[in-house]
Parts: structure tokens; C-alpha cells; sequence
């Protein structure tokens, strides 16, 4: 089993203790790419995958680096749509 299998393991576990970072490499091992929307867009970023043509946006958590469960869920039922 390879780490970003490991890490896709790990979120669908929905852990309370998964950072911002952890997200960014699993979304990247799927084909996603982070882009930040603009000058005024504060902690709003978009996923994107073009390879499928799926995408959908978040707020990165602040101050700290940590997920929110119902960001968790929302990001997982996103990703059960790109099938």
C-alpha cells in the first residue's frame, strides 16, 4: 500500500486530527490541483481536476491547520460525485 493510499485511508476514516496538508497531497495523488480565486479571495480555494472535469471549492481552516468534520464530509461526498 502506498503512502497516498495510506492518506486516502486515513480521511475516509474521517479522522478528527487531518491538516489542510494532508489534503492538498491526497487531492493531488487523485489528479487535483489547488488554485487560489483571486487577490480578494481570503481562504477560498478550488480542487480541480481536469482530467475528469470535476472541481469544487473550499475554505482552508484558519488560524489552525486542521479540518472541520462537516468540511470532511462535504469533501467527501464531492469526490463520491466524480464518479
Amino acid at each position: 500500500m502506498t503512502k497516498k493510499d495510506k492518506l486516502l485511508e486515513r480521511f475516509l476514516a474521517q479522522p478528527k486530527d487531518f491538516t489542510y496538508n494532508e489534503l492538498k497531497t491526497m487531492l493531488s495523488g487523485l489528479g487535483y490541483q489547488e488554485y487560489h480565486l483571486g487577490k480578494t479571495s481570503g481562504s477560498r480555494v478550488s480542487f480541480h481536476n481536469e482530467t475528469i472535469g470535476h472541481e469544487f471549492k473550499i475554505h482552508k481552516p484558519h488560524p489552525g491547520n486542521i479540518l472541520k468534520p462537516y468540511l470532511m464530509k462535504y469533501i467527501n461526498e464531492k469526490l463520491k460525485e466524480r464518479k
